[in-house]
Parts: C-alpha cells; structure tokens; sequence
C-alpha cells in the first residue's frame, strides 16, 4: 500500500531507468547500440549565431533543405563518434545541411575540438543551454532531422548510426 507521500514503485523505477539511460547515453562506457528514434512533428526553434570555426549561421542557409540538427559536447563520447558521420552527409550530393549545437561548453574549447576533428559542419554555441530547452533535448547526443519548411520530423536520443540516419533523411525527403 502507498503512503500517499511520494511516487509509486513503478514511477520510481520507470525514473531510475530514464536517469540511467540518461548517464549510459553520455558516458564513455556502454552506450545503447540502437538509438531511440521518435516521431514528433514541432516548428524548428530559431537555429542562429556564430559559428565555432568563424562565420555566421543564418536561417537563409539552410531554409528549404533537409536539416540535420545535433547537439554535442566534448566530453561525450557518442558525440564525437557520431561526427565523421555527421561529416560525411553534410552538403554532400545527396546529403542534408547539418548543424551542430554544442552544448553547455566553453568557446575556446569547443572551437578547439571542432578544428582538431575538422569537423565539415558548422556548430554554434548554447552556453545556456537554452537552445536545448527549446528544442526539447532529454541528453546528449540527441539528433533532429528538420524538413525544408522547418517542421522537425524525427527526433534522435542517444548515438545515432548511418543506417538510421540515412533512412530519417530519406524519409523527410520523400515526405
């Protein structure tokens, strides 16, 4: 029987749970080998700022296109093992514009580290992690893939692979 003073033994481990995914997701143990893949459909918060490696990001450039939207941080290893991939299908042929949102970071040490991997695609700072409130971020790395009118489509929690990305991609595009 419950007390009535606090959440019930399921809440409680449905809580648990969460937390430890949460910790798993961005450690540099054990990541989940499938990532969680949501459907959602929400305008795209406004996306805009200096770029880590110099230069400005607009919405201008990438209005119109798929968008691949990833926030990232240093110390997260899934993060970092998902950036030749987030490379590889920036502005390529058949690829999607690809923005990463570093998040909750110094300046110079992200510029640093996106230099160091040389990174393709441009990232912006949320030194608040404001922009991550915005767009509804649960943990890193979490991955949004945007249609060409700014609706976001997919939602991407946890390491991302090329197969599935390559697939959400696909599907905005034929949506």
């Amino acid at each position: 029987m419950r007390d009535g003073g606090g959440p019930s033994a399921p809440r409680r481990a449905l809580a648990l749970a969460a937390l430890l995914a949460v910790v798993t997701a961005c450690s540099g143990g054990s990541a989940p080998t499938v990532p969680a893949v949501e459907d959602i459909s929400e305008p795209m918060p406004a996306l805009a700022g200096q770029v880590l490696t110099g230069g400005t990001l607009a919405r201008s450039d990438y209005a119109g296109r798929v968008t691949v939207v990833n926030f990232w941080a240093t110390t997260c290893a899934p993060c970092v093992r998902e950036m030749p991939l987030l490379s590889s299908l920036h502005d390529g042929p058949d690829g999607a514009f690809v923005v990463g949102v570093n998040y909750r970071e110094g300046a110079a040490i992200a510029r640093e580290f996106a230099r160091e991997l040389d990174v393709a695609y441009p990232s912006v700072r949320d030194a608040d992690g404001s922009l991550a409130y915005r767009f509804g971020v649960p943990f890193l790395p979490t991955t949004f893939v945007i249609d060409g009118e700014g609706q976001m489509l997919f939602k991407v929690m946890g390491e991302i692979d090329a197969g599935t990305l390559e697939r959400l991609v696909d599907d905005v595009r034929t949506a």
